[in-house]
């Protein structure tokens, strides 16, 4: 299940997997990649396994196995698989997958969303590189990249947010890199945006120290930023305006490799990663090669893929949040809420998943639920304005800022509003809001995750606890919805009535709960039952071993709610 582990030199400990992470394990094999040292990865075959386990039958690929393929995960697993110089399975129908979250100008996270600079870098470059196939419309893809450009030069996620004045060091990367890998096919295009002035909105996110911030809302210069915009000013043959190779030098730590900022002393992937490309970038080497080699062995997990630091000690605040909430007495809670605190950035008011990677909403739901930040005022203030600042122009809220709109990370973000005690419609624009809940209903009366994607019960159930949020009650709505998805044997499935699975049925639970629908206890004592194990929870009756600490957490509250008809249960999301 989880392990307990220290993540800094004190006393204060988090708990963590002993499984690799996707995003962790690619950073380390294209650091290795542009360090020529390829040949050092430890467990390889090991790792080839475990980036061929997040491939779907769609041809994409997820973040862990049984979720849905998105853009992000299927660019990681197959440029990793590449860099490993592994066979990457079927492409024609890796290809086919793109071709679905295709919008008609750009590309989307999944199929049904709405397009976002990230996805399409990711998808741009997967078609191209990984797949051997063009983009569906070039010429609106590149009309798409000219209107992300903002007013004052910089480029934003989408061109909605780009009309806002929105602008972001990494959107710029991700821009001017999706048109590189389209120029490396059709060399005569030319540049779609106002370069001069880009180049200058880029230039004047370095601060005086040498480092970049994201923006000008940020305060403090971090790595990821620093490599960002470094390598987005490369690709425009253009340079900082000072030298970033002092202020890298400067973050390296204890063992030689780098750190990500300053007051932050953990050598992690993202920073060693970051800082070699932001040197490469530059036209420099990194003199860290060996410490860095050396350091991320140390991350490498026996079973395949890597972690954001030493096995030992890589803790992150799902794993810590689930612990809490299983057994909110445990000697240990109060250990582990201490340190979830630590796992906020300094330019970004939400909770990160893992320490030294961006805010992310469903952690920061999670973290809340478990009781971090309970009397601290100043965090929670910060996280009500970094929510506020992160809903899109849709309406909705993504995974993290920039990211396109979906109902599970606009559950997530409506439930962190509620949780902070204050009036949602002073943290979220609540009109525009509804509109996005509105645009995800399906021509059946069902809800899909985003406007065009299928129904699904969680979408459905998110979108009814949304709805209570606002002060609209649609418990018939709910009702009906739990009948069609209620599978005979116990539980509920997020597809059809066949299959029941953990998350759908905690979510029918807790739904019900909040619209006060009857609850048959002893449909769901079934369920629970059947995914028991002697480890702890299994995602469903189908599946062959426990699901972990979130599973876990998720079975264990469901237990509690079984005996204790009053227990209120937190409307936590994952997927």
């Amino acid at each position: 299940m989880s392990n307990s582990v220290a993540l800094l030199s004190g006393t204060i400990t988090g708990l963590g997997t002993d499984e690799g992470d996707l995003w962790c394990t690619y950073a380390a094999i294209r650091t290795l990649s542009w360090l020529g040292r390829l040949d050092e990865i430890p467990n390889r075959a090991d790792t080839v396994d475990f980036l061929l386990s997040k491939r779907n039958t769609d041809g994409g690929y997820a973040w862990s196995r049984g979720m849905t393929s998105d853009a992000w995960a299927t660019f990681y697993c197959t440029q990793a698989l590449r860099d490993l110089g592994h066979l990457v399975p079927d492409i024609e129908r890796t290809a086919e997958w793109l071709s679905l979250t295709w919008s008609g100008e750009a590309y989307a996270m999944t199929p049904g969303q709405a397009p976002d600079v990230w996805a399409t870098h990711f998808s741009t470059r997967t078609a191209i590189e990984i797949c051997g196939v063009d983009v569906p419309d070039r010429d609106r893809l590149i009309d798409w990249l000219r209107r992300l450009q903002s007013p004052a030069g910089g480029v934003s996620w989408t061109p909605e947010h780009a009309v806002r004045g929105i602008a972001d060091v990494r959107a710029c990367h991700y821009a001017t890199t999706t048109f590189h890998t389209l120029a490396g096919q059709h060399s005569a295009i030319a540049l779609p945006w106002r370069t001069d002035d880009l180049i200058d909105w880029i230039q004047h996110q370095q601060l005086p120290d040498g480092g970049f911030r994201f923006a000008e809302s940020a305060t403090e210069a971090c790595m990821w930023a620093t490599f960002r915009a470094t390598a987005a000013l490369a690709w425009l043959d253009a340079a900082p305006a000072e030298p970033v190779g002092t202020w890298i030098a400067r973050h390296r730590g204890s063992t030689g490799a780098y750190v990500r900022w300053d007051g932050y002393d953990v050598e992690d992937v993202w920073a060693s990663f970051c800082a070699v490309g932001a040197l490469r970038a530059s036209g420099e080497h990194s003199p860290a090669s060996d410490a860095i080699a050396a350091l991320i062995a140390t991350m490498a997990v026996p079973s395949g893929g890597f972690t954001y630091r030493e096995t030992g000690s890589a803790a992150d605040v799902l794993t810590s949040a689930a612990a809490i909430l299983a057994a909110p007495d445990s000697a240990e809670a109060d250990r582990l809420r201490a340190w979830i605190p630590r796992c906020l950035l300094p330019n970004e008011g939400g909770v990160m998943y893992m320490p030294g990677r961006g805010a992310e909403v469903r952690s920061t739901l999670w973290a809340l639920s478990a009781g971090a930040f309970e009397r601290d005022e100043r965090a929670r203030r910060r996280i009500g304005a970094w929510l506020t600042s992160i809903q899109n122009p849709d309406g909705g809220f993504g995974y993290w800022e920039g990211r396109g709109s979906d109902l599970v990370s606009t559950a997530a973000a409506v439930e962190i509003a509620v949780s902070l005690s204050e009036p949602i419609g002073s943290v979220i624009d609540i009109a525009a809001l509804a509109g996005f809940v509105g645009e995800c209903r399906t021509s059946a009366g069902e809800y899909g995750s985003a406007p065009g994607s299928q129904a699904s019960a969680r979408a459905g159930l998110q979108a009814s606890r949304i709805f209570l949020a606002l002060g609209d009650s649609r418990a018939g709505d709910a009702e009906r919805l739990l009948q069609t998805h209620r599978v005979r044997g116990g539980g509920w499935a997020n597809d059809g009535n066949r299959v029941p699975d953990l998350l759908s049925t905690y979510e029918a639970v807790v739904t019900a709960d909040r619209l006060g629908i009857a609850l048959d206890t002893e449909h769901v004592h079934r369920f629970v039952d059947r995914i028991s194990a002697a480890s702890g929870f299994r995602w469903s009756p189908l599946a062959a071993n426990s699901g972990g600490a979130l599973a876990h957490c998720l079975g264990s509250l469901l237990r509690k709610r079984l005996s204790d008809r009053t227990a209120r249960l937190p409307a936590l999301t994952l997927s």
